[in-house]
């Protein structure tokens, strides 16, 4: 699918609130609101939006901590990293995964409500995962930014 101009401007609004009417998008991007409501649907039927989430403040629910954690596996052999990746996408508490170069070759953004309930997924990571070689934890201190959006330029890049 083409981004014009448009899809772009919509794409980058709805990134920033995603509860916005259809009229306030049509006064932000100078369309009508009939008109967004079709590129809105495009858009989605397209797969350019995924999915709506709303984001939850921690201190709203317990705070929960945040880990970083790089995963070190024995071997990349196609199937032992597709069941992990299947694995770690039935984990809750994982919010984010990364397949990455360098010395780890996955990197996991980790939510829990404390350390106990960290080291009992941990342990059973290992347990259920037997390519797992050995993991580092970095437990974060604090928030200093948390991004979703993806910035989409207002023209194409070649």
């Amino acid at each position: 699918m083409t981004l014009d101009r448009f899809d772009r401007q919509i794409l980058n609004l709805l990134q920033e609130d995603a509860a916005q009417t259809a009229e306030r998008l049509a006064e932000q991007v100078a369309l009508s609101p009939s008109a967004v409501q079709r590129r809105v649907r495009r858009l989605r039927e397209s797969g350019a939006i995924i999915r709506d989430i709303s984001i939850v403040d921690p201190k709203h629910v317990g705070r929960p901590t945040s880990f970083i954690v790089a995963v070190q596996v024995e071997r990349e052999r196609p199937e032992l990293l597709a069941q992990f990746r299947t694995w770690l996408a039935g984990q809750a508490h994982v919010q984010q995964a990364f397949y990455v170069t360098g010395e780890a070759d996955f990197i996991l953004v980790i939510t829990a409500p404390d350390t106990e309930t960290y080291d009992a997924l941990m342990a059973r990571m290992v347990g259920e995962n037997a390519n797992v070689k050995r993991f580092t934890t970095n437990v974060a201190l604090s928030l200093v930014k948390r991004g979703l959006a993806i910035p989409v330029p207002a023209e194409p890049e070649d």
